[in-house]
């Protein structure tokens, strides 16, 4: 499930899992950030994402992997 904390004026929040639901993933405002780089500064876009889950469904090394995969394609340029 996915559920996205902008349409109540927030950048980020953590969603509430909800049964029979065993994960949710947060989606905050995307935004262009300013950021320091060796040499310079570069815009950068950014994305907060927050991941909630019933830790009798996966593991914390699980959701982390599910949520770094995620970030990964993301980023990836089309």
């Amino acid at each position: 499930m996915l559920w996205q904390a902008e349409g109540i004026g927030k950048g980020y929040a953590s969603p509430v899992v909800v049964p029979p639901t065993v994960a949710i993933v947060g989606a905050g405002k995307l935004s262009h950030d300013v950021v320091a780089v060796i040499g310079g500064i570069e815009v950068h876009r950014r994305m907060p994402l927050s991941l909630t889950f019933d830790h009798r469904a996966a593991t914390g090394g699980e959701a982390a992997r599910f949520l770094k995969a995620m970030m990964d394609d993301l980023a990836a340029p089309n």
